[in-house]
């Protein structure tokens, strides 16, 4: 279906929500449109911050606003649904439009299974009727599952579209750039000629695939790496509950979607100064994972944020050369340090995916920890 065609049966004069590549051609439509401009469309930190921003339009304007989103972020939005949202508080009504990642019966990475078996249960539970859209839905079909949903967003209640790989279509999609010029991946090889035998933890998406991928090419051990698998945004909380806990040094390979996500972690890190933690960033300003529609970080001054949150060294690069130098400083002197690494939106088409499971890639990383 094309996604106009969606959209125009919806009749909603605003979105709000994360990307997802199952989603892209309503991202993009929704870019080409509207850009980002907080009156139709805006990209959030995170999806329940995404819940909180359609409850104020909803109040604001007594208008049905819709929320976009991954299946794998549906516990983010679980309280605020649970605690706000339902007719028991406040009843304010929305639609949501979920990318089912992780479908029972078809193939997907392993972040995404036991979420993608639960995804309409976890729906049932917080009371959210749902309709499936797939490639062979129609537009009658979508009329008359939005007759339906009407009775019920009277009636104060949420609904959802659930949708499947290939059910939206957009035949002007984005590409999306920025001004950066370093590659993510040239950026994590140098980082990796810094860290020896120390520790590394690694967020979900891109940059755990081209770390493994790098250890693979140079012939290196995985040993020392702990791939985080989902749970956007807590890869700087799992790397601080391993330096809390070991006298090993701890270098926490962040992105910048996934930094904002949960930022709140950076002030419980700040509090423990832990000083054998370095956090770095590699900002590309984008959601490259899922497509590449921007984030909201490039009016952000990350290394302030870091300093407000007592980070005792904090640095922003944007080539290699001033990368060396940060990381041979950052590697000579044993203090929390943040460093933010400014990338381009790139990877190559023929990136790989690691080739061990997540329980494997645990066992060995937990070999090293307990050493």
């Amino acid at each position: 279906m094309q996604i106009n065609e969606f959209l125009k049966i919806i009749e909603s004069d605003f979105y709000v929500g994360v990307p997802d590549s199952q989603l892209k051609a309503l991202c993009d439509y929704l870019m080409n449109n509207y850009g980002i401009d907080g009156k139709h469309h805006l990209i959030a930190a995170n999806e329940g911050n995404a819940v909180g921003i359609a409850a104020g339009y909803n109040i604001a304007t007594n208008k049905i606003p819709v929320v976009y989103l991954q299946n794998s972020g549906l516990g983010n939005i679980i309280n605020p649904v649970a605690s706000l949202l339902n007719k028991k508080i406040y009843g304010i009504p929305m639609i949501f439009v979920v990318g089912w990642r992780g479908e029972p019966g078809i193939h997907d990475e392993p972040q995404h299974l036991f979420q993608g078996e639960i995804t309409l249960k976890l729906l049932e539970d917080i009371d959210i009727e749902y309709y499936i859209i797939d490639k062979n839905t129609n537009t009658n079909d979508i009329i008359n599952a939005m007759n339906r949903f009407d009775n019920l967003l009277k009636n104060k209640k949420q609904v959802a579209f659930i949708i499947k790989k290939g059910a939206l279509e957009y035949c002007q999609s984005i590409d999306y750039k920025n001004d950066n010029f370093l590659i993510r991946e040239d950026a994590i090889s140098k980082i990796v000629e810094y860290t020896h035998d120390d520790l590394i933890v690694s967020t979900t998406g891109k940059i755990s695939r081209e770390l493994y991928e790098i250890r693979e090419k140079q012939n290196l051990k995985h040993d020392f790496d702990f791939l985080t698998v989902g749970s956007m945004g807590h890869c700087s909380s799992i790397a601080l509950g391993i330096a809390l806990n070991t006298n090993k040094r701890v270098w926490c390979l962040d992105g910048d979607g996934a930094i904002l996500m949960h930022m709140g972690a950076m002030s419980t890190i700040g509090s423990m100064l832990p000083d054998n933690y370095v956090h770095i960033v590699l900002n590309n300003e984008a959601h490259e994972s899922v497509g590449g529609m921007p984030t909201s970080i490039n009016n952000i001054n990350l290394c302030d944020i870091a300093k407000s949150c007592g980070y005792e060294y904090t640095a922003s690069v944007n080539n290699i050369n001033d990368l060396d130098k940060q990381l041979k400083h950052i590697s000579e002197n044993k203090v929390l340090s943040f460093l933010e690494i400014k990338v381009s939106i790139y990877s190559r088409k023929d990136l790989g995916r690691p080739k061990t499971s997540p329980i494997e890639n645990l066992d060995k990383f937990k070999a090293i920890v307990l050493k």
